[in-house]
């Protein structure tokens, strides 16, 4: 069974909370975020402190904004006080939200007093991060409505109509045309059920691509997800991959699988966690690709381009940083110097399950700081185990 999706996760915890509690979130995932967030909404001032979170960080600067009374301090991990929070602050503030930066103009460590906000209808840039834009749009029913008018080449719209439909499912009325969104007053408080985790799929599906003629069923995903990381079954198809799915899941189906051919090319802007499997995964393939959309890889839990190019030049592959907005791999390999090679994932959990099934190709590779997939999956080694793979960990 996958992990239910902290995505989802999050933002009916918010939204629940935002109803004061009414409704319930049934089987939010459990992970190192969800947890954070939960306890956080638990609390009624002082200081809190998000880890790595940067959803939480985003989502909690909308919550408490609205908390008339209450006054918190959020801070995090020295790698979240580098990821911006500037186009977020600047459109809380615009609805009213008293918040202010205690070190760097435009990051973390943020001081928010809430207070009576008013909806209305405001312009964000949707080039910088989604949850930008989700937060705002959650927050606006308990505020008396408004709209966003969305500016720029729009990162991650699924994530976005994610929002929509779990604001929807929970009462709120959302429309969403193009660019602009206009979201009602009052929330109906409905309970929510949190479904499969499909960003957790994408190593399951390298490991299919790997190993061929293999069966692979991930139980909890559907095929009508509200998720845009369900575009794996589209990315698994054009390497001859077939997902079928039951009552039960989803089973991968290698058995037209073709391999290496000719050149892939991706545009990542809409599922931006899927890049690091994904690159990893044409790399031991050998097959060429070039993927554009991938700009905000640079501000989450690591610098995921950078890590990207570093580890996999470990295992011989040279990826190039075309800008700031493509990566590219066209065959070009450089001697292995180091057996078995040790992965480095920066604290990224999705770089260390993208790297894992690079162990097919490199028996003995070492991934270090491996528990740091308790961000999202935190039973990924334990079921990496149960399909046959052989763990050992190693003496610190």
């Amino acid at each position: 069974m996958l992990p239910l999706s902290k995505s989802i996760s999050n933002r009916a915890l918010v939204i629940a909370a935002l109803c004061d509690g009414k409704p319930q979130v049934r089987h939010p995932a459990l992970c190192d975020d969800t947890d954070v967030l939960i306890e956080a909404l638990s609390r009624n001032g002082g200081n809190i402190h998000v880890g790595a979170a940067g959803t939480a960080m985003r989502f909690l600067t909308a919550y408490f904004a609205t908390r008339e009374g209450v006054t918190v301090t959020l801070d995090g991990v020295e790698r979240l006080r580098q990821r911006p929070m500037g186009p977020l602050v600047d459109a809380l503030r615009e609805l009213g939200a008293h918040i202010e930066y205690l070190g760097q103009e435009g990051y973390p460590p943020l001081q928010i007093t809430g207070t009576a906000m008013h909806g209305k209808d405001i312009v964000m840039d949707g080039g910088v991060s989604s949850q930008f834009t989700s937060a705002v749009m959650m927050i606006l029913p308990v505020i008396e409505g408004g709209s966003i008018e969305l500016t720029g080449d729009i990162v991650s719209m699924p994530y976005i109509q994610m929002t929509a439909a779990v604001m929807q499912d929970m009462g709120a009325d959302v429309d969403i045309t193009s660019r602009h969104i206009s979201i009602g007053k009052g929330y109906t408080g409905n309970d929510y059920l949190v479904e499969g985790d499909w960003s957790a799929a994408a190593p399951w599906y390298a490991i299919a691509a790997l190993l061929p003629q293999s069966q692979l069923t991930l139980e909890g995903l559907s095929a009508d997800s509200i998720q845009g990381d369900s575009r794996l079954v589209e990315l698994g198809k054009k390497l001859g991959i077939m997902s079928r799915f039951d009552a039960h899941g989803v089973t991968l189906d290698t058995s037209g699988f073709i391999g290496c051919c000719c050149s892939s090319f991706a545009d990542m802007a809409a599922t931006p966690d899927l890049v690091p499997s994904w690159a990893v995964l044409m790399c031991l393939l050998e097959r060429s690709f070039r993927m554009t959309g991938v700009r905000t890889l640079r501000f989450k839990e690591s610098d995921r381009l950078k890590v990207l190019r570093e580890e996999l030049l470990k295992l011989g592959y040279v990826l190039k940083i075309e800008n700031e907005d493509a990566i590219s791999w066209y065959g070009e390999k450089v001697p292995v110097t180091q057996e078995p090679p040790v992965i480095n994932p920066h604290g990224d959990h999705r770089i260390a399950m993208a790297f894992a099934p690079a162990a097919v190709r490199f028996p003995g590779l070492v991934i270090a700081d491996a528990e740091v997939t308790s961000k999202s999956y935190p039973a990924f080694w334990r079921h990496l185990e149960k399909t046959g793979f052989t763990i050992h960990q190693l003496a610190q």
